[in-house]
């Protein structure tokens, strides 16, 4: 507030608004993974808009929702590297055992909780997808 900067400002109360909701619609008190996926889902919006904003030539609007990106990736874990993400996928197809396509899922839930937010998932469950195929 007081350094002016009111777009990070408007950005943090949007954030704070989320978090409150979620909090007073369920009636529970928010934990790191909780407040990351909120994170994950408000950048995830931000992307879809983006696009939508680009096709529709509003380049004024799409740099806003860009900036408001750059504020919340801010409050993300760091990213993990492909070779942290590559051996995270190796040890939980052999923790789960996973044989093929149709073990999946088990390793996609041991993977989540570990991953979320330091790796995108779609792309992680791409890798795990080629990897059992494979």
């Amino acid at each position: 507030m007081r350094a002016k900067d009111s777009a990070r400002l408007s950005t943090l109360r949007l954030l704070t608004a989320a978090m409150k909701q979620k909090e007073v619609d369920e009636r529970i008190e928010l934990d790191d993974a909780q407040v990351l996926a909120i994170l994950e889902k408000m950048i995830k919006q931000r992307r879809e808009s983006i696009a939508q904003f680009e096709k529709a030539s509003r380049t004024d609007l799409a740099d806003k929702e860009k900036a408001e990106i750059t504020v919340l990736s801010t409050y993300l874990p760091q990213k993990m590297s492909d070779a942290d993400v590559a051996a995270a996928i190796a040890a939980a197809v052999t923790e789960s055992g996973a044989s093929g396509i149709k073990d999946m899922g088990k390793v996609m839930a041991i993977l989540k909780p570990k991953l979320a937010g330091r790796a995108d998932m779609g792309a992680v469950s791409g890798l795990v997808k080629t990897k059992l195929s494979g």
